[in-house]
């Protein structure tokens, strides 16, 4: 008997094959009717035999295109139509409330890289190749519903055969809204200054540009088609001309005049031929150790030769990037194997359809360039994920294999596998460049030449960057550390328990009557009392923090984390974060009730927040740091959050950052934290760690020590500056930041006494204890790589060294939140080190045993809370957990003693993740 079935699929299914899968599915399974993509999913009307049906819907489950995401089938009996075919209707234009998910950014799938190196395909080596399995997505759309005239690719008109394949439900490429080929599509373009030093270089191909238009050589055509099976040059060039859009002509005129203007000579690759030959002089300028600005699906990069260390040199200049490490990519996981350790999840990740860079461990025989990622233990590779990286990487491969410009400045990694760094193509804590005219004005003199296109980006995306983590019983885990492309905007769907606005778990109390610290103060900073809210309040708006920012949208149980947006300290980056808050409000039709924002006062986001017409709640920002982790893990009941970074703005208005707080999802009581420390300087005493060390000596009472003098030599008479500060109490402020005392360590040891970026400090000391080896003596290093430090008993160090815990005093105006009951005094651990320093003791033997002391204080407050409150989940967050060493070694220490550890997995435990953990905690003090 028929029956009839009206289903409604909810998640990622558009743009990412799911009409044709589902068509695909119908024919299969025997079913007719109807499948449509609207605004709020997929909607499918299937009539069939019951048992039909039923399998018809189980494979719209279970084996959906990789790219998609169903979160929900609704399914509704409804009487038979009588349908005697299946068929795919257009879009519904009409809006609902719930707006569908789009989907992320995908890299190029397998059949479209067999097909881009296939001479015998008509689209060989076409620079945009893409289907409805891979290719642009978000960075494309303008509005939904996701049709080809609601994207950047809408001013191209299909030709007969693009047309064809894009109407054929059984094609790969039905309704593939990026489709096209080289006589209908976007192309690639080449600028270079006219008077620059690549212009002799590339005046070849300034005359084969002018020679195809004129002459008409072949374009489209596989070598063993007759001209007449393809446009020539010029005759696609006038096919172009004439039944483009003339929003095509348009933008290559304005192009044109842009360039002119800014004393460019620019270059279209309308052929094949052209195409190709601007490939080739990329290469060999590549080869010849030139700067590259390369557009990408959400930016630009800034391309170099990875083992060419002069190269590397010029980009660091030019770019004002003196010392962080850049990612790179390479052909293939087996190839970053030669390199570095390769695990097979790892792989995974590399290979994933959001192709991010991974940070892989290098290899202890491994040999890099200078000025690659020097100092550093880690190196993030990335495969190539758009057809134009693709050729490119292939092209520069065979010419590095052949010995193309490997000279003897190589040394010793003339033998490497062929790298190509990939930056972000801006300047110094800028945006990513996203057009072509914005990349020759921002990056004219940090590129000599640029490869563009005209397919306009319409969303700024980083490149994601993830780990993975080694956490003993609990396996291996994939950690974000940067969630941009790939990754965003598809939402992270939350526990009912995390979302509802209901009674929860109140905090343990002690003493709250005497003054003690213990009592709660409901809400936050500045939030209103949790409990009792609307249930039904409309979506939050969370504005994030300062720096690493994302914004986060809440609506119900979708919580739409934005990419990467950087830090939040200049207007480009400020006009950007904006931008993307706008589109993801109109993509998604996300218009919020409710602001929640950081508690700083002076943070650009906090600002706008309070410039709205709409109700604000203020998060502190370790609370936020430990209900985003709780969040992704579904949890709502009280946790021990341990939130160890840089900067945090305190209840009590100080800098915090080395924090252990008793936390729900409404509400947290500050139970330890580090003894404060002075910062002379303020901000100086970031960006100068010398002047935090001598904070740190001056606290912990260390400054007569005799290893102490190499602080007081190096700032000469800023030593004097900084005591009359920290005595004056001026443009001093106290922290409590972990963060802070690794700068300070780093400094002390002379790691990193003159940071050139965030972090950097405490980035090299880590990597000071792992790159190990040649620097020790052979005895002490067989025990240092079997994790022994040597000369001492191990116990006798971890004593000396260890964090001791010591009661808070209180006083009768203190309240939960900003005093806490324990004090973790870090004295012992900073005068260890100088003992340990003057003694000769190798860096990296210090720089474990100072590690190993922050692992055993989290294990200590852990107990501590575990004992006195019963808790016994314990939340890890925040910058400090960046190192891997450290949050692996605390994982393990941890799960050994009993606890359930929580991290952030699909956010990093950076700043990035602060949005989440600021709308949650409004939903539920709202």
């Amino acid at each position: 008997m028929i029956e009839a079935l009206n289903i409604h699929v909810k998640g990622i299914v558009q743009g990412v094959g799911f009409r044709p899968f589902v068509y695909r599915a119908a024919k299969k399974h025997l079913v007719n009717g109807w499948v449509l993509n609207a605004i709020d999913g997929v909607h499918v009307h299937a009539e069939a035999e019951s048992n039909l049906l039923d399998a018809f819907v189980i494979a719209l489950s279970e084996e959906a295109p990789a790219a998609a995401a169903v979160k929900e089938i609704d399914l509704a009996e409804v009487p038979v139509e009588g349908f005697t075919e299946f068929e795919i209707r257009f879009s519904d234009d009409e809006g609902v409330a719930a707006t569908t998910l789009v989907s992320p950014d995908l890299a190029t799938c397998d059949d479209c890289r067999r097909e881009l190196l296939d001479p015998e395909n008509r689209r060989f080596r076409y620079p945009f190749i893409n289907c409805t399995n891979c290719g642009p997505r978000f960075t494309i759309i303008e509005q939904l519903p996701y049709d080809r005239g609601n994207t950047s690719m809408g001013q191209f008109q299909m030709d007969a055969p693009c047309a064809h394949e894009y109407a054929d439900p059984a094609d790969r490429r039905f309704h593939a809204q990026p489709d096209a080929c080289f006589t209908c599509g976007p192309h690639l373009n080449m600028a270079w200054k006219a008077d620059g030093e690549v212009a002799p270089a590339l005046a070849g191909l300034l005359q084969l540009a002018q020679g195809d238009a004129a002459a008409g050589d072949g374009t489209g055509a596989a070598p063993n088609e007759t001209p007449e099976a393809a446009p020539s040059a010029a005759r696609a060039l006038n096919l172009w001309q004439q039944e483009s859009d003339p929003l095509v002509r348009a933008g290559r005129t304005a192009q044109a005049g842009e360039a002119e203007a800014a004393g460019l000579h620019l270059v279209w690759g309308n052929s094949r031929a052209t195409s190709d030959a601007i490939l080739a002089y990329a290469v060999d300028l590549l080869t010849q150790g030139r700067i590259l600005a390369v557009k990408g699906l959400g930016g630009y990069h800034l391309v170099c030769d990875g083992n060419n260390p002069q190269a590397l040199a010029t980009l660091r200049k030019r770019k004002r990037r003196d010392g962080k490490a850049f990612a790179v990519m390479m052909e293939s996981a087996d190839e970053a194997r030669r390199l570095c350790r390769v695990s097979e999840i790892e792989q995974e990740q590399l290979m994933d359809p959001a192709h991010p860079i991974v940070l892989l461990r290098k290899k202890p025989n491994a040999t890099f360039a200078e000025g690659l990622a020097d100092h550093l233990s880690e190196l993030g590779v990335m495969l190539p994920y758009t057809p134009v990286q693709l050729l490119l990487m292939h092209d520069f491969a065979a010419a590095a294999r052949a010995g193309a410009g490997r000279t003897k400045a190589y040394g010793e990694t003339a033998g490497n596998p062929p790298l190509l760094v990939m930056t972000s193509g801006n300047l110094h804590d800028e945006p990513i460049c996203i057009s072509d005219g914005e990349a020759w004005r921002q990056l004219a003199d940090v590129a000599d030449a640029f490869v563009g296109n005209d397919r306009p980006i319409l969303t700024r995306f980083d490149d994601s960057v993830l780990r993975v983590l080694t956490l003993g019983e609990a396996g291996e885990a994939v950690q974000m550390i940067r969630r941009a492309r790939g990754f965003a905007p598809r939402p992270l769907t939350l526990a009912e328990a995390v979302v509802a606005n209901g009674p929860e778990e109140r905090l343990p109390e002690e003493n709250a009557d005497s003054g003690e610290p213990g009592g709660a103060t409901p809400g936050g900073a500045g939030a209103p009392s949790p409990g009792g809210g609307d249930s039904q309040l409309g979506p939050i708006f969370a504005t994030g923090p300062e720096q690493k920012n994302t914004f986060t949208f809440l609506r119900g149980a979708e919580a739409f984390v934005s990419q990467h947006i950087g830090d939040m300290e200049n207007a480009e980056t400020y006009d950007s974060w904006l931008a993307a808050k706008d589109r993801f409000a109109r993509l998604f039709q996300l218009q919020p009730q409710l602001i929640a924002c950081d508690a700083h006062p002076e943070y650009l986001s906090s600002k706008w927040a309070h410039e709205q017409a709409l109700p604000v709640v203020e998060v502190q920002h370790h609370h936020a740091h430990v209900v985003a982790a709780m969040a992704e893990a579904g949890l709502a009941e009280a946790v021990c959050g341990i939130a160890f970074d840089g900067t945090g703005f305190g209840v009590d208005g100080a800098i915090w950052g080395g924090e252990v707080l008793l936390a729900n999802l409404s509400d947290f009581e500050r139970f330890a934290n580090f003894a404060y420390v002075p910062m002379p300087g303020g901000a100086a005493a970031v960006k100068h760690p010398l002047r935090m060390a001598y904070g740190v000596l001056w606290a912990f009472d260390l400054l007569e020590h005799p290893a102490a003098a190499r602080v007081l030599d190096a700032l000469e008479e800023q030593a004097r500056i900084c005591d009359q500060m920290i005595e004056a109490g001026f443009n001093t402020p106290m922290t409590s930041s972990a963060g802070r005392l690794f700068d300070a360590a780093s400094a002390i040891l002379g790691v990193c006494p003159k940071p050139s970026y965030e972090g950097q400090g405490a980035i090299e000391l880590e990597a000071a204890m792992e790159l190990a080896g040649e620097d020790l003596p052979d005895a002490l290093a067989r025990d240092y790589a079997q994790g022994e430090t040597g000369r001492e008993d191990d116990l006798l160090a971890k004593e000396r060294y260890a964090i001791t815990v010591e009661k808070n005093a209180a006083t009768a105006t203190s309240t939960a939140q900003d005093t806490s009951v324990l004090l973790l005094d870090a004295a012992g651990t900073f005068k260890a080190l100088l003992d340990d320093l003057e003694a000769g003791v190798p860096v990296p033997v210090i720089s474990r045993r100072f590690h190993d002391a922050f692992a055993g204080a989290v294990l200590t407050t852990a107990g501590l809370v575990q004992a006195l409150y019963g808790i016994s989940k314990v939340v890890l967050t925040g910058g400090v957990f960046m190192n891997r060493y450290l949050v692996e070694q605390c994982a393990v220490q941890l799960q050994e003693a009993g606890f359930t550890v929580v991290l952030n997995q699909e956010l990093p435990p950076n700043d990035g993740c602060i949005s989440l953990g600021q709308a949650i905690i409004a939903a539920h003090c709202a």
